[in-house]
């Protein structure tokens, strides 16, 4: 496969090569191959676990541009496994934080902090100003969001994911190979997998996959080896192994034409009426006039839960209406906050007891589920 990126003029400053003395002799590699990567323009979707791995190698690497984009913030939980970030960054948004942790490693390398998330408006633009996009996300609406704005816009993407013990990745060439879609056609629902925060994630496998793709990057910036095009690698940390799948293109697949129907995935919810923030719930805790109730699953209520709420699952709910709930009310009156981890599911339980609730049940729904709890408590 020809490299992916023009090389830049030569020759390499005196520090520069001396840096990279060990890249200048790979076969494949050289000066020009390092040239490749110090004239490329990355994009990195994430700077969390798969993030953090991918800058230090790249950074290391001497790619010339790198884009980080990333809405989150850093928390004490993520340092287990986000090895660029650490306790004096708690509370920044991860994207500074990485930026500066790469200045850090080389001063010389151009990294550009995005806060924000990627989304319909922006991804066009960013994927056309890039030579390649590594894809360290954490959600399905964004990974299907990548696929389709790489396929309009011709951008190569290198692809990872991980869970518990496990982790995978692959290569998509728009044009060249099968892509997401062709591998994973239909979206999953949103929680269709445990979040880390509910399954855990084995801290080091972050490094083993972020790495792979940073390999993977490198590859494709110098033309060399044979990508994972049309392959899934997929590695469990348990076994200490690793296989592969083999996958091509549907012939019957639609064509992406647009953003439009990714665009209702990727759609921020805009609130509901009956909303109530984590800041308030956070503030009438413990107090009179508030219960909360948790609709989540058990497994989900053992890794974290607002200190006093009841538990009723949503398929309860879903099953005996409000006799599931009114069961577990206690004498404190007034609003009945239900809460699940993004704020979706207990959204969905309120509207199934519209039917069973009385009329004066004041049903809430915590906005942003636990975890704009987990960010309005810390912050006390």
């Amino acid at each position: 496969m020809p490299p992916l990126v023009d090389p830049g003029p030569p020759p390499l400053p005196a520090g520069r090569a001396a840096r990279f003395a060990r890249h200048l002799t790979l076969p494949g590699v050289g000066e020009q191959g390092q040239r490749r990567i110090a004239a490329a323009r990355v994009l990195v979707i994430g700077a969390g676990g798969l993030g953090a791995p991918i800058l230090q190698y790249l950074v290391a690497a001497g790619v010339g541009r790198i884009t980080v984009i990333d809405d989150d913030r850093v928390e004490r939980s993520n340092l287990q496994r986000q090895v660029l970030h650490g306790e004096a960054d708690l509370g920044r948004p991860k994207a500074e934080s990485v930026r500066d942790a790469a200045a850090r490693l080389d001063p010389d390398v151009d990294v550009t902090a995005v806060v924000g998330r990627l989304h319909p408006g922006n991804a066009l633009e960013l994927f056309a100003a890039h030579d390649l996009v590594l894809d360290g996300s954490d959600n399905f609406a964004t990974r299907y969001l990548v696929n389709d704005a790489a396929e309009l816009t011709g951008t190569p993407v290198v692809w990872g994911g991980i869970h518990r013990f496990s982790g995978q990745l692959s290569v998509f060439l728009p044009g060249r190979g099968p892509m997401l879609r062709d591998l994973f056609p239909d979206v999953p629902d949103a929680d269709a997998i445990e979040s880390c925060a509910v399954g855990g994630v084995f801290g080091a496998l972050c490094g083993v996959v972020g790495s792979a793709m940073a390999v993977e990057a490198l590859k494709l910036i110098c033309g060399i080896g044979e990508p994972l095009v049309g392959r899934l690698a997929r590695y469990d940390a348990l076994a200490a192994g690793w296989d592969e799948l083999r996958f091509a293109a549907d012939p019957d697949r639609p064509a992406v034409m647009s953003l439009e129907e990714i665009a209702v995935l990727c759609e921020v919810p805009m609130g509901r009426p009956d909303d109530i923030s984590a800041d308030e719930v956070v503030a009438r805790l413990g107090g009179s006039g508030l219960t909360v109730i948790d609709v989540r699953t058990d497994a989900e209520r053992a890794a974290s839960a607002i200190p006093g709420s009841a538990h009723v699952p949503l398929p309860e709910i879903l099953d005996r209406g409000w006799p599931a709930v009114s069961a577990a009310l206690g004498d404190t009156g007034g609003d009945i906050v239900l809460v699940c981890q993004a704020g979706l599911r207990s959204a969905r339980a309120i509207d199934a007891l519209a039917a069973s609730a009385p009329a004066d049940a004041a049903l809430r729904n915590l906005a942003g589920g636990m975890e704009a709890w987990a960010a309005a408590s810390q912050g006390r």
